[in-house]
């Protein structure tokens, strides 16, 4: 099947053509054929991922490639949902497109631009709350996506019941309702089941997303920041450690537990 060939004009349409080959049902890609929204869906969180790892890491060199794989996914299911009437790529990008006009009154319509970040964006959400209301939304919580990952799920729903007032009014409060979980599940889990103590932890998590939200922290961000600091020290414990002739299953914590403050401090100096 004739491709269109590659300039710098025509990316888009060319990928659009290679997704058409891919399923084609004649002479395509039979894994590609057996595809569809659900078995997509993870590729997709992936891929978002992977856009933000490497803008954590800096990986300019792999940004282009990451956002390459991103873009994949919206000409994939767009495709998909032209192959049985439901859209096209064209109408999700005119649809966006309005969005962005109707959301920037400020740039696209008679809007002062004469105000803060901080006010164009409860601007935004109070735009998306109009937008909401026309869809004719049954509750508050109701188009919060259940596929979010879990702890930026949670700090979703908090802001969306903080804007009917549903909301502790001083961050004094959640660090007091995050000490009173914490000690119940101290006192409690010996004798708690494992469901219960799932439970409990995840009230726990809940109240430190509302925390990170009361404090203007991204609890997404903080993790990662910290997950990459783990790594970090960990491999300075095993760098150590080699240079001793061992390995972590050769060592003991209170000898790991060592190099990770020695870790610690070289990072402080």
């Amino acid at each position: 099947m004739p491709l269109p060939a590659p300039t710098d004009a025509d990316g888009l349409a060319r990928l659009r053509a290679i997704m058409r080959a891919l399923r084609n049902p004649d002479h395509g890609c039979p894994w590609d054929l057996e595809q569809d929204f659900a078995t997509i869906a993870p590729y997709t969180i992936e891929e978002a991922y992977e856009v933000a790892d490497a803008i954590e890491r800096q990986a300019w060199d792999e940004l282009q490639n990451e956002l390459g794989d991103l873009l994949l996914q919206t000409v994939y299911h767009s495709q998909m949902a032209e192959e049985v009437g439901l859209f096209g790529f064209e109408t999700v990008a005119h649809a966006v497109a309005d969005k962005m006009i109707d959301r920037h009154p400020h740039v696209f319509g008679d809007e002062s631009r004469d105000k803060s970040a901080d006010q164009q964006t409860v601007d935004w959400e109070a735009q998306k709350a109009r937008e909401r209301a026309a869809k004719a939304k049954g509750g508050v919580l109701d188009d919060v996506a259940l596929a979010l990952p879990a702890l930026l799920r949670a700090v979703k729903l908090q802001k969306r019941a903080a804007r009917v007032g549903f909301d502790w009014p001083d961050t004094g409060d959640v660090l007091a309702k995050l000490a009173e979980e914490a000690q119940e599940l101290v006192e409690a889990r010996d004798r708690l089941s494992a469901d219960e103590i799932e439970d409990e932890l995840g009230d726990m998590l809940f109240v430190m997303a509302n925390l990170a939200r009361h404090l203007g922290v991204d609890p997404e961000a903080a993790l990662r920041r910290t997950n990459a600091k783990f790594t970090r020290r960990f491999r300075a414990i095993e760098a150590a450690l080699a240079a001793r002739g061992k390995t972590p299953d050769e060592s003991d914590l209170a000898e790991m537990d060592a190099l990770w403050d020695a870790a610690k401090a070289a990072e402080r100096r």
